[in-house]
């Protein structure tokens, strides 16, 4: 497995966009279906957003959709390019390889993740 580094997050008012990369070290993401989860204060990790390896279908959590966009580019980075961000985002964000159809994470080990705070 190799390691996922999430980064990108920080604090913006409602409404203000950010866009979190994810990279991986010690290989590639190149074979693998990714995925971002995230995990607001109290609550459970929950998925957001899924893109195949090939970079072409995308999935969403329904309280993303129209705001969020997942990406890949040519060197396999991953991003989640958020816009209309509501405070109910607050939360930190991880990537994760993805299984689809069922969109449950694969790698057992998680990265620190990235903080993003939407205030109101």
């Amino acid at each position: 497995q190799v390691q996922l580094v999430e980064s990108g997050g920080g604090s913006v008012q409602a409404g203000g966009s950010l866009r979190l990369s994810c990279a991986a070290s010690g290989g590639t993401l190149s074979s693998f279906d990714m995925g971002w989860f995230r995990q607001a204060p109290g609550k459970e990790r929950e998925f957001v957003a899924a893109i195949r390896w090939s970079g072409g279908t995308t999935y969403y959590a329904d309280p993303v959709k129209g705001r969020f966009t997942i990406f890949k580019d040519n060197t396999h980075t991953v991003y989640l390019q958020m816009n209309r961000l509501k405070p109910e985002d607050t939360a930190v964000y991880y990537c994760n390889a993805v299984m689809i159809p069922t969109l449950a994470s694969i790698f057992r080990s998680w990265g620190q993740g990235t903080q993003v705070t939407v205030s109101s």
